[in-house]
């Protein structure tokens, strides 16, 4: 049984602590610590959880350790189990800057530690239902709107709400960046509130991401369009749907046909692939704990979390060089 403490008790530490008191199966929760006392003694009482005085303690008392805490502390907390040599799940972006980012990978390389980045999607059933569907994807839209919330306004949207996106989509293109486009305008924080950005790839794939935090409604659904195939996800609502198309048999002359013009016609295929009810960030978890069990990497590895960071930190970097439009 894999020891677990976890660093932060605010709003998504309180939901891992949640997630992790109902995997007895894979992990003995050991307890909690945050920087603020009253906080710290309010969540304790409130769950039945040990809160440390000390984060170290805690550490030490861990065999994992899963950091939910603001990003800019990500790094120091981490580079302080990585050195007790202990497994950590780490949520995204996996550190504020990529220098931090490299340098944790040093650190893991260095080790025996596994280290798994909270990006929570991989994990959506909506997207695990399609996930074995995509390949070569040619076209991608991604859409990520939020209703505003003061909570994650320390960081650009790019890092608070695309970075889910980026990661996905790296996953599922599976080649390099060639290039990047991207705007973003701030409406009510200091940083970037609405961004939009385009990524091309070296197979000739392209994908079109946008993310707002001040949007009227929720939506997080991402588009795929590769050869005879169009899969959507709604990972909002954890949905997902295939359009296939096949050559035409001509068996069922009622089939829903597309005529390309040239005598030959496509079946066009409506699926909606099942989608099995799950907990996503449990399901993150216990497969940390699978991956160290089973010594093998976890399935989103520091590594993946780095080169999310490393895109969604270009695009803040054209974002900075984007022209300012003169008034009048």
């Amino acid at each position: 049984m894999l020891r677990i403490g976890v660093l932060g008790a605010g709003h998504l530490g309180k939901i891992h602590l949640n997630c992790l008191q109902q995997l007895p199966a894979s992990y003995e929760l050991v307890g909690f610590y945050d920087p603020d006392p009253k906080l710290a003694e309010t969540v304790s009482q409130e769950k039945g959880i040990k809160a440390w005085e000390k984060l170290d303690d805690l550490v030490d008392a861990s065999d994992v350790v899963d950091i939910v805490t603001p990003t800019l502390s990500h790094f120091e907390c981490a580079q302080t189990v990585l050195q007790k040599g202990k497994h950590l799940f780490i949520e995204k972006p996996v550190t504020h800057t990529l220098e931090e980012a490299e340098r944790l990978l040093e650190q893991e390389r260095a080790g025996q530690s596994r280290v798994q980045v909270g990006h929570v999607e991989r994990f959506n059933p909506a997207f695990r239902a399609i996930e074995s569907d995509l390949d070569r994807p040619l076209f991608i839209e991604a859409h990520r709107l939020a209703q505003f919330n003061p909570r994650g306004t320390d960081v650009p949207v790019v890092l608070d709400l695309m970075i889910h996106d980026i990661d996905v989509v790296l996953h599922s293109v599976k080649s390099k960046v060639s290039n990047i486009h991207a705007s973003g305008v701030a409406v009510v924080s200091d940083t970037p509130d609405i961004a939009n950005a385009r990524i091309e790839f070296e197979n000739g794939c392209v994908a079109n991401l946008t993310a707002s935090r001040i949007s009227m409604k929720n939506m997080r659904k991402a588009r795929f369009f590769q050869r005879d195939a169009y899969i959507t996800v709604d990972f909002l609502e954890k949905q997902s749907e295939r359009v296939r198309m096949q050559e035409h048999s001509g068996e069922d002359p009622y089939a829903l046909s597309l005529d390309l013009g040239d005598g030959r016609k496509k079946q066009i295929l409506f699926e909606q692939p099942e989608v099995l009810e799950s907990n996503a960030i449990q399901e993150e978890l216990k497969s940390l704990a699978e991956a160290i069990n089973k010594k093998q990497d976890p399935v989103v590895t520091l590594r993946d979390g780095y080169e999310a960071l490393r895109v969604a930190t270009a695009i803040l970097e054209k974002m900075s060089q984007q022209p300012t439009a003169p008034i009048g």
